[in-house]
């Protein structure tokens, strides 16, 4: 490509001016496509870079009657797509993975500059940060090289809202958002004639819940099976992790091997391997901790002595706080008590990071040290990059991670659990070709890998269908791609997901 084509926009749709006599001009979409290259290896990659907001429309009936299309909210996507050539496969054959972070409240920053997109962020690691500026670089491990990429921002977040003169709280709930992403969905695939594309979601964290009940919507409401699904620092069931509820031990005892993995990272249990750490926890958490927690007044104090004892060697704390925590391990109080004797927090998102504690008596931290860490890097590479190199301009700040979205509403769950397991299990069984990645990181104090497994494990799939979940483990945290070694293994492992999830390799 000549250097004179490089990064110059190909096409944009913008709106005009409104007539103030009038009511509102109806919103349109406003993408900007520019075109880049990218070299994987000894491959050469010709793609397109789409970005801005397409608008979501709803049919409106009055009477019983179809009066017309009326727009909702505005969406700010972001696709690449591989131009046809020597080295690209026609878009018929070719994958297109749907990418997005969670929150709820996050955009898909992270997941866009840390792992998939052709450029990334570089910002160093936990111990060894750059300072800003930071930079940006060509991702030569792209999942570019396997698949077309679309980033999705939900309504509130990115460059997302809401359409003038409504209120955005319909978005702001489980059922909005997963009926609004599976239209964005819908609408790409279906503009750019991709139907017959092998097709993946990609989610993290809340987002591996958003996955899991996009890929049911999709092929229940749509008729559009998935060929894989791929849950990032996965929570499928809300009540796996939930401490709000005092009188919940599960959550307890699946966070125990976290606890210890991070307090090994940090010194804290001997010179033993970290697999040996983690495989201590969750043997202990499995059997042993669920029993002694169940027993309430009724442990007696012999019982209550060894596990104590036992817990202190399994996560770093003191006997005498663990006692007076009666055993239970709250989170924000662990990173805020593991290294208490330095006065600093472990971080919750990545508990390598560690930051000074604002108080050396406080009950818990009072920040995340790791994102902290992160969110100035990731911030800074985007704005510059959207306007920079994509040619996108919007005035709206971009909503990394939106507090707007809050209260989030999860009424569809009143009076069960917020679990979506079932949703799984359903599109699993609808589509017995669905392949399922689980990517884990064991330093994640956000969704721990073992409460994930737990989860995983109590599917109620057929036997046949196990065989169709895979499973992968990081010593890094949530965002695992933030550490260097993970990210490249993590990025060889998406690649091969990708090439077995389509029908033509």
């Amino acid at each position: 490509m000549p250097e004179d084509q490089q990064d110059k926009p190909v096409s944009a749709v913008t709106t005009g001016p409104s007539d103030a006599t009038t009511k509102p001009a109806e919103p349109v979409d406003d993408l900007v496509s520019t075109r880049h290259r990218l070299r994987i290896g000894r491959r050469t990659l010709d793609y397109t870079a789409t970005t801005g907001r397409i608008v979501l429309r709803e049919e409106v009936y009055e009477d019983g009657v179809f009066v017309g299309h009326q727009a909702k909210a505005e969406i700010s996507i972001t696709s690449y797509v591989v131009e046809r050539g020597a080295d690209a496969t026609g878009p018929q054959t070719r994958p297109v993975t749907f990418a997005f972070n969670g929150g709820p409240g996050s955009s898909s920053v992270w997941l866009h500059l840390g792992l998939l997109g052709p450029r990334r962020i570089v910002m160093g690691d936990a111990g060894d940060l750059r300072p800003p500026p930071y930079g940006l670089t060509d991702n030569h491990e792209s999942l570019l090289a396997e698949s077309d990429l679309v980033l999705i921002d939900p309504v509130s977040t990115g460059y997302s809202r809401a359409v003038k003169g409504t209120k955005p709280e319909p978005f702001h709930g489980y059922q909005g958002d997963i009926d609004s992403i599976a239209e964005v969905i819908r609408l790409w695939t279906t503009r750019h004639e991709r139907w017959l594309s092998p097709k993946l979601l990609l989610g993290e964290s809340y987002g591996t819940l958003r996955g899991a009940a996009l890929v049911e919507k999709l092929q229940s409401r749509y008729g559009m099976y998935v060929n894989g699904l791929v849950l990032v620092s996965s929570v499928l069931d809300l009540s796996s992790i939930d401490f709000d509820n005092q009188r919940n031990d599960r959550a307890h005892a699946l966070y125990l091997p976290t606890y210890a993995a991070i307090a090994h990272y940090h010194g804290k249990l001997g010179r033993g391997s970290l697999q040996k750490a983690v495989r201590d926890a969750e043997d202990y958490a499995s059997r042993d901790y669920p029993w002694v927690l169940a027993q309430g007044d009724r442990l007696s104090a012999k019982d209550r002595a060894a596990a104590v004892k036992t817990l202190a060697a399994l996560t770093g704390l003191s006997p005498d706080y663990l006692d007076r925590a009666d055993l239970r391990i709250e989170h924000w109080r662990f990173f805020g008590e593991l290294l208490r004797d330095r006065r600093q927090v472990a971080g919750r998102i990545d508990g390598r990071f560690v930051g000074p504690a604002a108080s050396g008596i406080a009950e818990h931290m009072d920040a995340d040290a790791s994102m902290d860490a992160i969110s100035g890097p990731y911030s800074t590479a985007y704005n510059h990059y959207v306007r920079h190199e994509l040619r996108y301009e919007n005035d709206l700040s971009y909503e990394q991670i939106s507090s707007r979205v809050h209260p989030w509403s999860f009424k569809d769950f009143e009076g069960r659990p917020i679990d979506v397991s079932p949703q799984l299990e359903r599109a699993m069984r609808m589509n017995p070709h669905l392949k399922v990645h689980v990517a884990y990181g064991y330093y994640d104090g956000a969704t721990p890998h073992y409460a994930a497994e737990d989860v995983i494990a109590h599917l109620q799939i057929p036997a046949e269908l196990r065989a169709n979940i895979e499973h992968a483990y990081y010593e890094a945290g949530h965002m695992m791609y933030v550490h260097e070694p993970s990210r490249l293994q993590q990025s060889k492992d998406l690649a091969d997901f990708v090439r077995r999830c389509s029908p033509s390799s």
